[in-house]
């Protein structure tokens, strides 16, 4: 066989993680044939925190008919939000948030895409990308061609490359480190967010079954120097180790870059792609699946309606934009130097704060659902902060 011959789909989705995986096993259920292509064979390792919250949950449910079980996640539902290693707020009956290890847990939903009808192709390397046909090129010679062409590939997109010349500028998204140790190494089990590990950034310290995920996240430009960060952070919960031959992996995290118009033409990008991370909290597994899922829904109402994919994309993916919309607002308000140094001040005099954030996390409100009195209610308490501080 003439491995240069095409093979044809309706769909080519590029990327097998959350929202590749969403794209592919939407689309297949409502009829279209369906390429998954990814880099790598699955289970694959990837890094992530790997908090599953709420609202994942939600859209785990929605789109994979998957739901928590104790075989992938770790429920937690102590809370404890720090600053720099002080305790500043603390929940120990917070809105559950379920620990996974993305390596089984993205084998778990490439594993339920596959099995709606998603053809893989898996491990592959690609050679060219066309936008226009849209056509994936493999390393071997293999063509595969489609209707609609989904790049889910993640911040150092491929798609993404070849529509813009560049994914994302490295100097604006976030860049964060994490290691995964031995339970016993650590005792408590909660979970942890430390808004002060790092500049417009955080910590994380999520228990998982068997391991312990300690990372430390933030806008690359505003962190010239995250191993010192990190180092740091590891230092205040694992003492004994010795932090400078910690090896720990690092990946870019597009937080709060999103594109506006994710995608031209027959071509959509979603999840981390089109940088649909939270700016705050850093969540990007739920965006991923949901931002998949429009995917796919597009892609399916493009074709059997003869409509561009895009104009039906954007149709859904509104409801996204206008939550990184708002988050990157309050975002400049917590971190904004001189607010930065009272924000911890002000969360511990009112742990209504720290409540509101677990809801977020938990998916319980949006940030629409703040609204500008609740930002006009921040802003004054963190005043009141900067009022109080010693003379």
């Amino acid at each position: 066989m003439n491995s240069r011959v095409a093979k044809s789909f309706d769909l080519l989705v590029l990327g097998s993680g959350p929202a590749g995986s969403a794209a592919a096993i939407t689309a297949a259920r409502a009829g279209l044939s369906v390429a998954l292509i990814d880099k790598s064979a699955f289970p694959r390792d990837k890094l992530c925190g790997g908090g599953i919250t709420g609202r994942s949950t939600r859209y785990m449910a929605e789109t994979f008919d998957l739901r928590p079980d104790a075989h992938l996640f770790l429920p937690s539902t102590r809370f404890r939000l720090t600053f720099s290693g002080r305790t500043i707020g603390e929940e120990a009956q917070a809105p559950v948030l379920q620990m996974t290890m993305r390596r089984e847990f993205d084998a778990e939903l490439h594993a339920r895409a596959v099995d709606a009808g998603a053809q893989v192709f898996a491990p592959v390397k690609i050679s060219a990308i066309d936008t226009d046909t849209p056509s994936i090129t493999l390393a071997d010679g293999r063509i595969l061609t489609g209707r609609v062409l989904i790049g889910a590939d993640g911040a150092n997109s491929a798609v993404a490359r070849a529509l813009y010349g560049r994914a994302f500028d490295p100097a604006k998204i976030g860049f964060g480190l994490e290691v995964e140790l031995d339970r016993e190494l650590i005792e408590d089990n909660t979970t942890e967010i430390d808004l002060g590990a790092a500049q417009w950034g955080y910590g994380w310290v999520f228990p998982k079954n068997d391991t312990i995920t300690v990372g430390v996240g933030g806008v690359h430009v505003k962190n010239p120097d995250m191993k010192a960060h990190f180092r740091d952070y590891l230092a205040l919960h694992a003492p004994h180790l010795d932090a400078e031959k910690v090896k720990c992996k690092g990946a870019f995290l597009p937080f709060g870059a999103y594109r506006k118009v994710p995608g031209r033409g027959s071509v959509l990008l979603a999840g981390d792609a089109a940088g649909l991370v939270d700016p705050i909290t850093g969540e990007g597994i739920a965006w991923a699946m949901k931002s998949g899922q429009y995917a796919g829904q597009a892609a399916a109402e493009a074709l059997q309606h003869d409509k561009p994919a895009m104009d039906a994309y954007m149709a859904r993916i509104g409801y996204i934009h206008r939550e990184m919309a708002a988050a990157r607002r309050i975002r400049a308000l917590i971190y904004a130097t001189p607010v930065r140094n009272y924000f911890p001040r002000a969360v511990e005099r009112h742990p209504s704060m720290t409540r509101r954030y677990l809801r977020l996390l938990a998916g319980e409100l949006d940030y629409a659902d703040l609204g500008h009195k609740v930002l006009w209610r921040i802003a004054r308490r963190l005043g009141a902060s900067l009022l109080r501080r010693p003379a």
